[in-house]
């Protein structure tokens, strides 16, 4: 798998179902040997300061400039990802 070229800090645009776009901040680039994906753990800028925010993980997959984002359906799949979350986030 290749290495992340998506970093800490990177601020990204992601819409939602209706269109409307909305910016977040990359807290964590991750990815599972187990699933052969990479992820990203961001949050909304505007909570990025803020002492609770709303934490959100896509799975993730880079053509060239572009970035897909997907969202995570699998029990399996969510299980994993919240053993990483629960490992490497404080």
């Amino acid at each position: 798998m290749s290495e992340n070229k998506i970093e800490i800090g990177e601020k990204i645009i992601i819409p939602d179902d209706d269109g409307v776009e909305h910016e977040f901040e990359v807290i964590l680039p991750f990815e599972l040997d187990e699933t052969n994906s990479s992820y990203l753990a961001v949050v909304p800028v505007e909570q990025v300061e803020a002492e609770e925010a709303d934490l959100y993980v896509f799975r993730y997959e880079e053509e060239g400039d572009d970035l897909k984002v997907f969202q995570i359906e699998s029990d399996d799949e969510w299980d994993l990802v919240e053993e990483v979350l629960n490992t490497l986030l404080p």
